[in-house]
């Protein structure tokens, strides 16, 4: 073994390694837990029928998220949270499809 790179050379140490960087994405991203797979369906569908019933994503994006008193809050969320919820929402979409001044 060569006297310049044994392992019992005095003149490597730890202080001149280069230290190890570690770099954790956890300040940038917050941890999340996904939503349980009935109410991300629940999501995607009333998302689709409110984007082909109204007339593309600017008008189903507005009123799926836009409180509603008559549902009790916002279309998104009543939709997401029950099957009951998702019935109520579609109803009120395919009713402003046949009238699109009921909101």
């Amino acid at each position: 073994m060569n006297s310049e790179t044994s392992p019992a050379d005095p003149t490597i140490t730890d202080e001149t390694a280069a230290p190890a960087k570690t770099r954790s994405n956890s300040f940038f991203r917050p941890r999340r837990t996904a939503l349980p797979r009935d109410d991300a369906r629940r999501q995607g569908d009333i998302s689709q029928l409110a984007f082909l019933t109204m007339g593309g994503r600017d008008p189903a994006i507005a009123f799926l998220n836009t409180e509603n008193a008559e549902l009790g809050g916002r279309p998104l969320a009543v939709a997401t949270a029950s099957d009951t919820g998702y019935e109520q929402v579609a109803t009120a979409i395919r009713a402003w499809a046949r009238d699109p001044g009921f909101e």
